[in-house]
């Protein structure tokens, strides 16, 4: 009999060697399709050395286009999460108040800009700079981009952060409450701290989206970010459209691998020093905690 975890059974014997059956077909059928493709490229001459070589013998090509590019995509992503993330956990928070005055608008906000389309968004954003304000021209594309990816991203974390409480069991706030302490230094010192850990994959996700979104500020508002720089080198060294397009895939794949590795390394951590810390509130901080003015580490409010 196969054993049994909790998510799922454990394949049998019958059903290892249909998984290997299953992956050796599966192998079988990406070669094949790769085949296909460098073929159907080889005949179109897109596998010629003229194409690709400027990417490893001519360095202008990476620091007239491909570098300026990436930091122009940093720099819009940097600026995004800066801002989106304050503003996700605040807008989280303030969704689960106790206040309805607070709770409800607070709602309407996020549910608004998470149900629009971000590239729709920077539009309006890119409209409004033009006929509202006096940022230049050259900076319009920046603002617009980093306007719109905030809003919907800040709704998205919102989410992100109001599902991470939620899913603490309620002893914590009970276990608070029990201490005296307010709902300010509940969710400061007791439910946000261990709510990070698990709202961290999905925190992590939405940061990956926002780098990989800053390419709609290129395609539609002339953004020189990475993705954009494709038109240059392609009008520059000789319709090489498909290289092009192959090296910035695989450099937006190695940024977000290290965004994912970091995160992931991140996570390890915070875990880490959870289980090693095992701390716990003592007389002297419960005193603390119940005093008006007083915050659990013994500093004044």
């Amino acid at each position: 009999m196969s054993a049994t975890s909790v998510l799922y059974d454990a394949p049998g014997v019958r059903a290892k060697r249909r998984n290997i059956l299953y992956t050796i077909v599966f192998l079988v059928l990406f070669v094949l399709a790769a085949w296909w493709v460098l073929a159907a490229m080889a005949d179109k001459n897109q596998l010629a050395s003229e194409k690709w070589s400027p990417f490893v013998t001519d360095s202008e090509v990476w620091t007239t286009y491909l570098l300026p590019g990436l930091g122009e995509t940093l720099k819009a992503a940097g600026l995004a999460i800066v801002i989106a993330l304050p503003l996700g956990a605040l807008l989280g928070i303030g969704r689960l108040s106790d206040h309805a005055w607070v709770r409800v608008p607070v709602g309407v906000v996020v549910e608004f800009f998470r149900s629009i389309p971000v590239l729709l968004m920077m539009v309006f954003a890119s409209q409004a700079y033009a006929q509202f304000t006096d940022v230049p021209s050259d900076l319009r594309p920046l603002y617009a981009v980093v306007t719109g990816l905030v809003l919907y991203n800040a709704s998205v974390i919102a989410e992100i952060v109001r599902a991470g409480i939620l899913s603490l069991p309620s002893g914590q706030t009970d276990a608070a409450k029990a201490i005296g302490m307010r709902k300010g230094q509940t969710m400061s010192y007791v439910l946000l701290p261990q709510a990070v850990t698990a709202m961290l994959p999905a925190l992590v996700s939405q940061l990956v989206v926002i780098v990989k979104d800053t390419a709609l500020g290129g395609a539609i508002l002339g953004l020189s970010e990475l993705l954009a720089q494709n038109r240059s080198i392609t009008a520059n060294y000789g319709a090489n459209t498909i290289a092009a397009l192959t090296v910035i895939a695989l450099i937006y794949i190695a940024l977000n691998f290290l965004l994912t590795t970091f995160a992931g390394w991140l996570e390890r951590r915070l875990r880490q020093a959870k289980k090693s810390t095992g701390a716990v509130l003592g007389a002297d901080d419960v005193q603390q905690v119940n005093t008006p003015g007083r915050t659990p580490d013994g500093s004044g409010s």
